[in-house]
């Protein structure tokens, strides 16, 4: 057994994954050359070699909570030429002006089919509300009625949704609340069908990015997009929001978060699937917000991504069928590798998911806070 093989054996020992054993979440290695790849680019390397089928596991989720869950990743030093991944988020804006448009081309513009078979009804690709859900549908539902009761949603009033994906909020608050969404997106193949499954409703979706914005809005929501802005654009972000928000509205930003404070992602994650990404932690985002924004609540539901992560992970395996003859195997594996690691890691608990509401000047008598 060669250095690097009986490093990584050992490690994996710790966390009661044994390679080539006879558990799910067991590793099957198929390439002796997996050891140094992995012990070279850590997750980067894991996860290309992943994708080139130089390993399998039978319950990848359950793999990756054992491993982060037992912190196996602090115990191995980083490869000195990986900082070069790091370097250019440090160096660079890499979500400012037209940069900010790269994630919509690279990521959400994969392809509607795809997003289409993955995802609920309402095509939302956020994280669900599962509190009293037994099936994703519902679970999503049950997010979007969340946000609008959290903000007070009222008919006939003006909510701007940055980062409005395919339309579920807009259309979900335009149908059911009353109100007029305007709704922006950095993806042409977004907003194409987006504005299908809007016609008729009072919603306006734009191709805009959130730094092009005018007008004023009585509340205002943004799911899952804040995990683009990157930590160089956070007071940007919220100069912005509280430019547009009346001053008597609501801003109810749903993010992905981060436990520490991070200038970049992980690289594996930035290279294929979200480019430029980073995830926010509490003490960025109260920085940001401070002078700006009063904190009227903050819930933390980021186990229920562990379940929607899962759902959307079936989706895609029940319905490869349809999608097979458009992408390769490669990228099959790629997607199961990003949706099972992560769910992995919000069950963890080393991803957390925020919804925070803030007002402009505090919500006379307190702000109620609903679950």
């Amino acid at each position: 057994m060669t250095s690097d093989k009986r490093l990584i054996v050992d490690l994996l020992k710790q966390a009661d994954i044994h390679v080539n054993g006879v558990n799910p979440w067991d590793p099957q290695v198929h390439d002796e050359r997996f050891y140094r790849r992995v012990l070279n680019a850590l997750n980067l390397g894991m996860g290309e070699a992943y994708m080139d089928g130089w390993w399998d596991c039978a319950q990848l989720d359950v793999f990756f909570y054992r491993v982060l869950y037992a912190r196996l990743e602090q115990q191995i030093k980083l490869n000195p030429r990986m900082w070069l991944k790091f370097l250019p988020a440090f160096l660079f804006n890499l979500q400012h002006g037209r940069r900010a448009y790269h994630i919509g081309t690279h990521h959400y513009d994969t392809g509607n089919d795809l997003f289409e078979v993955m995802l609920d009804r309402w095509l939302t690709y956020t994280c669900g509300y599962w509190k009293n859900a037994a099936t994703l549908d519902e679970a999503q539902e049950a997010k979007l009625d969340l946000i609008c009761k959290k903000i007070g949603l009222k008919p006939g009033q003006t909510v701007l949704d940055i980062g409005c994906g395919w339309g579920s909020f807009s259309q979900f608050a335009a149908e059911r609340y009353g109100a007029s969404v305007v709704g922006i997106t950095v993806s042409k193949q977004q907003l194409e069908l987006g504005r299908k499954r809007c016609q008729g409703l009072p919603v306006e979706l734009r191709m805009q990015s959130y730094t092009e914005l005018d007008g004023q809005f009585d509340h205002i929501v943004s799911l899952g997009m804040f995990e683009h802005v990157g930590y160089k654009n956070h007071r940007t972000y919220f100069e912005v929001a509280n430019r547009l928000l009346k001053e008597d509205g609501l801003f109810l930003l749903h993010t992905i978060g981060s436990t520490h404070s991070v200038r970049a992602t992980d690289p594996w994650i930035n290279t294929y699937i979200f480019p430029n990404s980073m995830l926010p932690s509490v003490a960025q985002i109260g920085k940001a917000v401070e002078g700006l924004f009063v904190v009227e609540d903050l819930h933390n539901f980021g186990a229920d991504y562990d379940k929607t992560l899962m759902a959307w992970h079936h989706n895609i395996s029940t319905g490869w069928k349809h999608l097979k003859g458009t992408y390769s195997k490669r990228f099959y594996r790629m997607w199961e590798y990003f949706l099972l690691s992560c769910a992995g890691s919000f069950r963890a608990r080393n991803n957390q998911l925020w919804q925070i509401v803030l007002s402009k000047r505090g919500v006379p008598g307190g702000y109620v806070s609903l679950r």
